[in-house]
């Protein structure tokens, strides 16, 4: 099950708004997250509205968890370019399709 925080993001997308942390505030009281405050000129959205984003969240989420781990695992800027220098770009390729490869998108 996706979060909250990310189903909240993608309705507001959906309608041409973005994340502001002064216009909306999520809570867990220790039975779920809901929305504490909205502050939107678009209505809050329902419970219903919020599910229906869950495959879309699910898909964003890891998509993000994709990303993440890539960032982790490639090498640094400096050896990336240390690495096209000494032995040029199709070398400095391979390490990084070994990344792509290991955390592909297309398996979301």
């Amino acid at each position: 099950m996706s979060m909250l925080y990310t189903k909240v993001k993608l309705y507001l997308k959906a309608n041409s708004k973005t994340w502001n942390d002064t216009k909306v505030s999520l809570q867990n009281d220790g039975d779920g997250d809901y929305i504490k405050s909205w502050s939107y000129d678009i209505a809050q959205p329902t419970a219903d509205q919020i599910a229906s984003y869950e495959t879309a969240s699910n898909t964003a989420e890891a998509l993000q968890t994709v990303l993440n781990n890539r960032a982790n695992d490639y090498p640094s800027i400096k050896d990336q370019l240390d690495k096209i220098y000494h032995s040029g770009i199709d070398e400095w390729k391979k390490v990084i399709k070994t990344t792509k490869d290991k955390y592909p998108k297309w398996v979301i």
